[in-house]
């Protein structure tokens, strides 16, 4: 499982997610900075970090 913390780009915010796949945070992700930060256009560097703070979720969380 894939996990994906907002504050860890957008200092303050709360909001997360997880899925099976990277490619499936990312598209969240980027939904989400569209919707709740404004975020007229996702750019390529702004989904390069993204990806970059997409991690493995560990099962021993749950």
């Amino acid at each position: 499982m894939k996990s994906f913390e907002c504050g860890t780009l957008v200092p303050g915010c709360s909001w997360h997610t997880e899925a099976k796949d990277s490619a499936e945070v990312v598209r969240r992700a980027a939904e989400h900075l569209r919707s709740a930060h404004n975020e007229e256009v996702v750019r390529p560097n702004m989904i390069e970090e993204i990806k970059s703070r997409v991690h493995e979720k560990s099962e021993a969380l749950h």
